[in-house]
């Protein structure tokens, strides 16, 4: 709908303008409103897909005291949601500095993955014939190894012939979900395909908790992720050559150099992130291993504008959504796709609040009369 003005020119009801910049409070102030619009949507959603299926709680209320005990209802609960946030957000710092960058590592699955693969590999043939503290410290060397090397060839490819870094990096990830299959062949004779855990190789226990030592190593690196991004110097250069090509090189910076290195660097993490899952958690390896937290990583990065203690929050979020969705199912015994809707629902405000933090709406005001 609109309306002529004085020149004769139709002005729409609505137009968008794109924002200048936006206040970080105001920014944050959005995406919050957006999160408790998408759990009013998905809890009435839930509540009345479950009182179709007969298995309607008391009240609404019980939903949300659902979704948050899954999480936080006991201490189990509580440790096993900062175990996984660890590892979600140990997948995050690594792609954000290709994402900085503007080199998008779609691959983090893979990368992860193939550190997971080396990591045990170590373990499966010198598990029983060297000391275990030196055999964790070639299970880490072996994991970061690989996962430097699974981020170096597209890195390579992209700074000497200009290759699709996006298409090149899923396509590694299949490469490495391969490998694992290969390997699972030839090290489980049975042919069932699943490798037992492994007896060696454990990372010990803080306080007698196995998700400590994980937490702690993980807050580290966020702590040294943001240190290095915004006050080292490779950190400059990174967001030199994210902003444009033409200025790094004006400024001397060699772009090629920067992504590879920067390419080593986030391949390494994942890489670390596949040694805490092997050694620290799983002490197996299967195409699962990663659970898709790969890709579940990328949006993480990208809500947390690549802001390695924003990204904190973002992830707990997304573990938050997860358990407290799996919890619901649990409770009220509704259909295992129940989970992904509510999780989708949230998401979906999640990301479209980013448009009004983006963009301006404005509406045509009304003019009066000139008599």
């Amino acid at each position: 709908m609109s309306k002529a003005n004085e020149n004769g020119v139709r002005e729409p009801l609505i137009h968008l303008s794109k924002r200048d910049s936006i206040h970080p409070g105001k920014a944050w102030a959005i995406r919050l409103i957006a999160v408790a619009l998408g759990l009013v949507v998905c809890g009435l959603v839930a509540f009345l897909l479950i009182e179709r299926l007969q298995q309607k709680p008391e009240r609404i209320g019980d939903f949300y005291y659902a979704f948050i005990k899954g999480a936080f209802g006991t201490s189990r609960k509580f440790w096993k949601f900062l175990k996984n946030v660890s590892i979600l957000l140990c997948i995050s710092l690594a792609l954000t500095p290709a994402f900085r960058m503007r080199f998008w590592n779609i691959g983090g699955e893979g990368q992860t993955l193939i550190g997971v693969l080396a990591c045990i590999g170590v373990d499966f043939y010198w598990g029983d014939k060297l000391p275990e503290p030196l055999l964790l410290v070639l299970m880490f060397l072996a994991a970061l190894t690989a996962g430097a090397l699974w981020g170096t060839i597209p890195a390579i490819c992209k700074a000497k012939w200009g290759t699709n870094e996006t298409l090149f990096t899923l396509m590694m990830n299949y490469v490495a979900t391969f490998l694992v299959s290969f390997f699972l062949m030839i090290w489980v004779t049975s042919g069932s395909g699943v490798l037992p855990q492994m007896k060696t190789g454990k990372l010990p226990t803080l306080g007698g908790n196995n998700y400590l030592l994980i937490i702690l190593i993980v807050l580290a690196l966020t702590i040294a992720m943001y240190v290095y991004l915004k006050y080292s110097k490779h950190g400059y250069e990174i967001s030199v050559v994210g902003e444009s090509v033409r200025t790094a090189q004006y400024v001397g910076i060699n772009e090629k150099k920067v992504i590879i290195r920067t390419m080593i660097l986030s391949g390494a993490l994942c890489g670390l992130a596949g040694y805490l899952i092997g050694a620290g958690l799983d002490l197996s390896v299967s195409a699962d291993s990663v659970g898709g937290q790969g890709f579940t990583a990328i949006m993480v990065s990208w809500l947390g504008k690549f802001n390695p203690l924003a990204m904190i929050l973002t992830s707990g979020l997304i573990q938050v959504l997860n358990q407290g969705a799996a919890q619901i199912s649990q409770d009220f015994d509704v259909p295992g796709a129940l989970p992904n809707v509510i999780v989708g629902i949230i998401l979906f405000f999640i990301i479209g609040s980013e448009f009004f933090i983006n963009y301006q709406v404005h509406f045509r005001k009304a003019k009066e009369t000139v008599k």
